[in-house]
């Protein structure tokens, strides 16, 4: 049981190290944001495909209002990487994936106007930590200052995922996480697919390798391992674990691109995490 145990823990770390990589990868893949998403979602939907077929997944949509939500959460999904992709290239991989983890919190405000359930005072608290750790991760507060445009649209990305999962919760009983991916990175081609005719595809064969790479490491791969450990843990724990995704991403950026965080950042990041894993905990008591 015990061995059981550390293998799925194992497999769960392992799951947010292959999804940490989208910092770097995101940062230094030499194509527009809006085309990298657009190639991600497109690979990821080849892969994802192949990988249900293989597992005989029921990929069928029980109904027109499932489309319209997979429609409309699709959409905040492709919405919340280009603006993640576009905070990774104003900034640097520390503030980008730092600014993403507000998500947290803006989800706890966001779901009283998603269900019956009332505001709790604590994640008030919780949103003073948070609006203090941007506060001290933001060097300057001048709109030509490009880090502080990294952080503003890794928020705006943070909102956007808060939108998509709240958007996409009601469907997780109902459908396999493969299947529900899946529709996801389909509709998001869909709707990126203007961008064929719109950005700069010039540096697509030498990005090649690297587009392949997020799409089945960090999209397919890392994704499906993360709801494949929600079988074994629950949400809560996962949510724990997740939160070192800033780290690993950290970790990843000094060691492959020498990428040195300031002392701002880990203090405000830290912040940032606090509240975090604060939350998972009090949701799991």
């Amino acid at each position: 049981m015990e061995n059981s145990h550390n293998k799925n823990l194992s497999l769960l770390l392992l799951a947010t190290l292959f999804i940490s990589t989208s910092g770097v990868l995101g940062k230094y893949i030499a194509l527009p944001s809006e085309v990298i998403i657009l190639c991600r979602a497109s690979f990821a939907s080849v892969f994802m495909y192949l990988f249900c077929r293989f597992k005989k997944v029921n990929l069928k949509i029980k109904s027109r209002k499932d489309f319209f939500s997979f429609t409309i959460s699709g959409f905040f999904m492709g919405a919340h990487w280009v603006t993640y992709f576009i905070a990774l290239k104003l900034s640097n991989v520390a503030l980008g994936m730092l600014s993403l983890y507000t998500f947290p919190v803006i989800t706890a405000f966001l779901e009283p106007f998603f269900s019956k359930q009332k505001l709790n005072p604590i994640h008030i608290f919780f949103a003073i930590l948070v609006l203090i750790g941007v506060y001290i991760l933001v060097p300057d507060f001048s709109l030509n200052n490009d880090q502080l445009k990294g952080i503003l649209f890794g928020i705006l990305s943070a909102f956007c995922y808060a939108l998509r999962n709240l958007t996409l919760k009601k469907h997780i009983k109902n459908y396999n996480g493969s299947a529900l991916m899946l529709h996801q990175m389909v509709i998001v081609s869909v709707l990126l697919s203007p961008v064929l005719f719109l950005s700069d595809f010039s540096n697509f064969e030498s990005q090649l390798p690297f587009l392949v790479l997020i799409a089945l490491l960090t999209t397919a791969i890392g994704h499906t391992m993360m709801v494949n450990s929600l079988k074994h843990f629950s949400i809560s724990t996962a949510s724990i674990i997740s939160s070192v995704q800033p780290i690993f991403g950290i970790i990843i950026a000094f060691v492959f691109v020498n990428e040195i965080p300031s002392i701002n950042t880990f203090i405000g990041g830290g912040l940032i995490l606090l509240t975090v894993v604060l939350e998972s905990i009090r949701i799991r008591k």
